[in-house]
């Protein structure tokens, strides 16, 4: 269970990597619509696990490694953004969150 620092920080550094990745997308991985569906924090802070979910484009995990490979960039970026929130920029750790093609393919499974 999230302390409630823990989820406030969760929320800024969701807001923050969302605005980056939006901005410097064209830059990272093209045309590709990529979201920060959720993020969660360890408890001393340090460690950031980011929930991505990646649109209009077939292969995912390529973007997923063209992002993996950027981390420093956001990362440094993200330290810009929130230098005045929190003392230390927690080291990012970007996953792939597959619940919305999931959803998606029960829907088309339903409408068959």
């Amino acid at each position: 269970m999230a302390t409630t620092r823990q989820q406030k920080v969760a929320r800024l550094l969701q807001k923050e990597i969302a605005t980056i990745l939006q901005v410097e997308g064209k830059k990272i991985y093209g045309s590709t619509l990529v979201t920060v569906t959720q993020v969660t924090v360890s408890k001393d802070f340090s460690f950031s696990r980011i929930y991505v979910s990646i649109f209009s484009t077939k292969d995912k995990e390529e973007v997923l490694e063209i992002i993996e490979s950027n981390k420093k960039e956001i990362r440094f970026k993200l330290g810009q953004q929130i230098k005045n929130q929190l003392r230390v920029v927690p080291e990012l750790v970007f996953e792939l969150d597959d619940s919305l093609d999931y959803i998606e393919n029960i829907s088309n499974l339903l409408k068959k």
